[in-house]
């Protein structure tokens, strides 16, 4: 008896607790693991969950786990998304293993979560998008997809502190999934690998959560774990609210709520049988049945791309008053001292330059600014009058001195949690340092300066005069290297003799003979860039107004060149160029006989693979690329095993798949390499390649460039290194320009003007000066401003001098020996000017050292042979190893410069190595 009045008892105040949930964290943190109490105090879904394409064959573990949970929810087609509202008036969002979203959808999204919407996301989010895409949903959530991991591993509780609400239990446990690289402001990591270094698992921010693995899909993660992160981030979200406000919805969303998917796959949901062929295949190896693709509007230029790129939101974001944590605040100093260190580099350049040919240079007449320049009014659009910090210092002390002030004083002003005011100081200090570059004057040494001239320019030129002009431009800009879109989309720019057709959009004259001609009259180069593996292009067909299926001429003339899906697509879903098959070898003999044609008839420097992979896949969710007639027929043959039949479950056999792919565009590259250059010894080889981790590069795309580098295969390396900002570009380019793994082959990162300020590209092209590299690839002509031009020409344009400069990649001993010189002159600037008082002595052993190493280069240059080339190399590594010794007080005042002089010297070890090869396999 007394038991059960003890139990009526209890039972009394878990009723009184219940009305008083949200002052009871007790009741909250014990709430979790069970039910949702905002959704059981209301018959109104408080979620909508996103469904598409690519999550269709998910969608049965998704929708169970979601029932298993008791959630109510709707749905939101994905393909009915144009605007904000269609995302719905749901509080909650749930945007499951999406990686395809388009730039209207993007900013629709940005839009729905201004309005107070939150967002939940699951896997590679928008990693297909395209870049502008990309980058907003950066923002957006708060980091991005970085790769995938190649086993499963046990996410845990990170060490630092970590939001209260995700300190459960329940949340932690074994997982297949990827990191998730975290945005330096603004995002926590409660979650994390049990890997090397630990990196994220889980990143969230105060509108978002980012999930590291597919949620609803078995292979991934157990359902209990998968629950327990939605749960508990629904209710994040939900009782960070006021009590009035949990039931508010989004104003202006859509109220539609749908609860059910038409025509969803059914009996597929998250089991390994979705990462099989949904086709039954045949027992001998033929090409898969292709699928009709949707009669969808391929993206175009008018689709938001420009809105989009100008609606991305920098790291920094004005007025915003979000805590700032140690680490970030941190990140915000390094940032702020590396654009100083930048500014304080481009600037010694200039006057070293300068006291070289006996030239004064007022303070007033080099760091002037013409404020009525475009990049003094668009590079950083912020409102800087509200920052109340008064007028932008206007000379170079002032600038710098209030940048170091800044940069000192952010961790105090965080500590007081004055977050508005540290980032309206960071915003003006990068705005002041960035009209200090030294933009009037000619600062850059020889290096590779190229442009991918595209196929949409010289289109628009339309006759020989009409590109002759975009050759004057790009040659008083500086740029020595031009890579010329010669084949694209399947069709060759200029008549072939190989090819099925040429461009329809050229009619009557031809681009590369003219442009072979124009480019050798200005001492530029000029080097073809052709479409490897892609065979077609879907917008490319919309402006020839042909059906968006149309696969190119060649696969038109030879369908049985394709390549193939697992589902049979010639096109993956979510992209929009078909493939050729790498493995056959008509493919093969017919692409090399094209090339042969390019480089024998036209007198072409260089020859640049573009789409030197296979398209891009995501096996772990059901998504792989290869299957080709051919392939399939010679990997069975050589394991007995139609790959059809096999799933990345099968490691060993998948491992065998992989690498028989990787191979058919490994030995391709050598079979380019070596069969062109016995026709064109001189040749030099380039590709465009993704600069993603090289792991997880094989498995997407089958992408080994570092294998062509250490074999020599190629002479230059082109990341596609396209960032909106510098830090952000630094980060994508470290790893490649830091690797070991390149051999003698040169790097060139790339840089995507599209939407990117002009004082922001010369920002990074600063950042390229400083850093171990040879030069840069500037992606695409279409979108070299005559701001730009201006710039350029100032700063690297061609002087009256009657002697051309070196071009890296043609005469690397040269282009070292003027380089050093110039570090000469620094050298030699910085001592006359020393302020630290520096014994006699201690230049005399300085400029002797220097003196041995310049004496030896250039010797090298003026007549290269191997026993100079020992000499020069045994000099170099000798003054590398005293430098640091040589330079010791310098460190202590300025280690930026110290370190980018090593850099320097390090790029002239490269040109030495890249040389060494050219004279071992290219006789001089």
């Amino acid at each position: 008896m007394k038991y059960q009045e003890n139990q009526k008892y209890i039972s009394l105040k878990i009723k009184k607790a219940r009305r008083l949930f949200i002052l009871s964290c007790e009741i909250v943190v014990l709430s979790f693991l069970s039910i949702l109490p905002v959704t059981a105090a209301t018959e109104e879904p408080v979620l909508s969950v996103v469904y598409g394409q690519e999550n269709a064959n998910q969608w049965r573990g998704i929708s169970d786990r979601l029932q298993t949970i008791g959630m109510k929810y709707c749905v939101i087609s994905l393909n009915d998304v144009k605007s904000g509202g269609d995302w719905g008036d749901r509080r909650v969002l749930f945007l499951p293993n999406v990686e395809t979203l388009t730039p209207t959808q993007a900013i629709a999204l940005e839009d729905w979560m201004s309005r107070g919407g939150r967002l939940i996301a699951s896997g590679p989010v928008g990693s297909l998008s395209s870049p502008g895409v990309r980058q907003l949903l950066r923002s957006l959530l708060g980091g991005y997809w970085g790769f995938s991991l190649s086993d499963t591993e046990q996410i845990q509780a990170a060490k630092t502190k970590i939001p209260e609400w995700t300190n459960q239990t329940g949340l932690f446990g074994k997982v297949r999934g990827g990191v998730v690289i975290p945005n330096d402001m603004g995002t926590e990591s409660p979650a994390v690998w049990n890997s090397k270094d630990n990196p994220a698992a889980v990143v969230t921010t105060e509108r978002s959560t980012f999930l590291g693995w597919r949620w609803g899909t078995d292979t991934a993660s157990a359902a209990e774990l998968d629950n327990a992160w939605l749960k508990t981030t629904i209710n994040h979200y939900l009782t960070a609210l006021a009590p009035s406000n949990r039931t508010k919805k989004i104003v202006g969303g859509s109220q539609s709520c749908s609860t059910t998917v038409a025509a969803a796959p059914r009996g597929q949901g998250g089991s390994s049988s979705a990462l099989s062929p949904s086709f039954t295949p045949p027992k001998t190896a033929t090409a898969p049945i292709p699928r009709a693709l949707p009669m969808v509007k391929p993206p175009s230029s008018q689709e938001a791309i420009d809105q989009l790129e100008q609606a991305v939101r920098l790291d920094v974001a004005p007025n915003s008053n979000e805590p700032i944590d140690h680490n970030q605040a941190i990140a915000l100093q390094q940032e702020l001292e590396n654009l100083i260190g930048r500014v304080e580099s481009a600037q010694l350049a200039v006057l070293a330059d300068a006291a070289n040919v006996g030239e004064t240079i007022s303070e007033k007449k080099q760091f002037s600014r013409d404020l009525n320049t475009p990049q003094a009014v668009k590079e950083q659009p912020t409102q800087l009058a509200s920052t109340k910090l008064g007028a932008l210092a206007i000379s170079k002390d002032q600038a710098l001195a209030q940048a170091r002030l800044i940069a000192k004083n952010l961790p105090q002003l965080i500590a007081q949690k004055n977050y508005a005011l540290a980032r309206q100081q960071w915003l003006v200090a990068k705005t002041t340092l960035w009209q200090q570059f030294p933009i009037d004057r000619k600062l850059a040494q020889p290096e590779i300066r190229a442009i991918w001239l595209d196929r949409g320019t010289i289109v628009r030129a339309g006759s020989k005069a009409g590109l002759a002009q975009i050759f004057d431009r790009l040659a008083q800009a500086g740029i020595n290297t031009v890579f010329f879109e010669t084949v694209n989309a399947g069709y060759t720019i200029y008549p072939s003799q190989v090819a099925k057709e040429q461009n329809p959009l050229i009619r009557g004259w031809n681009p590369l003979e003219e442009a072979v001609k124009l480019a050798h009259e200005r001492d530029m180069e000029l080097h073809a860039w052709v479409w490897t593996f892609a065979a077609g292009n879907q917008r490319h067909n919309e402006i020839l107004n042909l059906n968006p299926n149309y696969p190119g001429p060649v696969l038109a003339a030879h369908p049985d060149w394709a390549n193939y899906d697992n589902l049979g697509n010639m096109i993956p879903v979510g992209q929009t160029k078909p493939f050729f098959d790498p493995a056959n070898p008509e493919v093969r003999q017919y692409l090399l006989k094209l090339y042969e044609e390019i480089v024998t008839k036209y007198n072409v420097d260089g020859l640049q693979l573009d789409y030197i992979r296979y398209p891009f896949q995501d096996p772990s969710a059901g998504r792989t690329y290869g299957y080709g007639k051919a392939a399939r027929a010679q990997f069975q043959k050589l394991t007995g095993v139609d790959p059809v039949n096999i799933s990345p479950s099968q490691a060993d056999l998948w491992q065998k798949w992989t690498t028989f792919r990787t191979e058919q565009v490994d030995s391709f590259v050598a079979q380019v390499s070596h069969q062109l250059r016995q026709k064109q010894p001189n040749l030099i080889l380039s590709v465009a390649v993704f600069p993603l981790p090289e792991i997880e590069r094989i498995q997407k795309i089958q992408q080994n460039w570092e294998t062509w580098a250490r074999r020599g295969d190629v002479d230059l390396i082109v990341p596609m290194t396209y960032a909106l900002d510098t830090s952000r570009f630094q980060r994508l380019a470290q790893p490649w320009i830091a690797s070991k793994q390149l051999g003698a082959t040169l790097l060139v990162p790339g840089i995507r003007l599209l939407s990117l300020p002009t004082i922001g590209a010369f920002d990074q092209l600063q950042l390229v000066r400083d850093l171990p590299v040879s030069g840069y690839a500037l992606f695409a002509a279409e979108n070299f401003s005559n701001d730009l031009q201006k710039l350029f020409s100032s700063t690297q344009g061609r002087s009256q001098s009657t002697t051309s400069e070196p071009i890296p990649q043609r005469q690397p001993f040269q282009t070292a020996a003027i380089r050093y010189t110039a570090l000469q002159r620094e050298w030699k600037f910085v001592f006359q000017n020393d302020q630290l008082q520096r014994s006699a002595e201690k230049i005399s052993d300085f400029n002797n050292q220097a003196e041995v190493l310049r004496s030896a280069l250039n010797q090298l240059a003026a007549s290269p042979s191997a026993n100079k080339l020992l000499v020069a190399k045994a000099s170099l590594t000798r003054f590398q190893s005293q430098f640091r010794v040589l330079m010791s007080q310098e460190i202590k005042s300025n280690s930026y410069q110290v370190k980018v002089w090593e850099n320097r010297l390090v790029t002239i070890e490269r040109l030495l190595r890249y040389g060494e090869r050219q004279v071992q396999s290219r006789p001089l």
